[in-house]
């Protein structure tokens, strides 16, 4: 049986070896004592866990979070002051910051989950899906809130009684 060439370092190849290629390296003895599966574990390309990823996203939430609280705090004053309407909720200025908060906590979510092990997409995943339902949850009492203020019976919110939120 005839061993394959040594592999060759010009090339650079960034695809792991083989093991019949490890079992070759380890035959040289540059190695010492790692086996051939140590030493295509040497060769393996390890991905860096995305910091940058959960970085970005925290950024992203954190600006887009207090822009979207401001305009809401706006929108309260103008309500006291000059009863401008609080609702509709849902206009061309505060959608974008709500919409980059979501996305914020999603990309941070999913990157912390894949720092943990969790592969790219079922992080992403499983991040789109806790931001999209903690972010609507949030949408619709933030909207019950501002009713009951311009309707003039709002009361103070009761966070032990769950069956006020749904």
């Amino acid at each position: 049986m005839l061993l394959p060439l040594a592999p060759s370092f010009a090339a650079l190849d960034p695809a792991p070896i083989t093991l019949q290629e490890a079992a070759f390296d380890l035959a040289g003895g540059q190695y010492g004592d790692l086996d051939a599966a140590e030493l295509l574990l040497e060769y393996a390309p390890l991905s860096q866990p995305p910091y940058l990823l959960a970085g970005l996203g925290f950024a992203m939430a954190v600006l887009c979070g207090l822009t979207f609280s401001r305009q809401v705090q706006d929108r309260l004053e103008g309500w006291k002051q000059d009863r401008l309407p609080l609702l509709p909720l849902a206009s061309p200025t505060s959608l974008p910051p709500f919409a980059g908060l979501v996305l914020g906590v999603t990309l941070f979510i999913g990157g912390s989950l894949q720092v943990f092990g969790f592969t790219a997409g079922a992080a992403l995943l499983v991040s789109l899906v806790l931001s999209l339902l903690t972010g609507g949850a949030m949408w619709a009492q933030l909207e019950r809130l501002m009713t009951q203020v311009q309707e003039g019976n709002f009361r103070a919110v009761d966070f032990d009684n769950f069956d006020q939120f749904f």
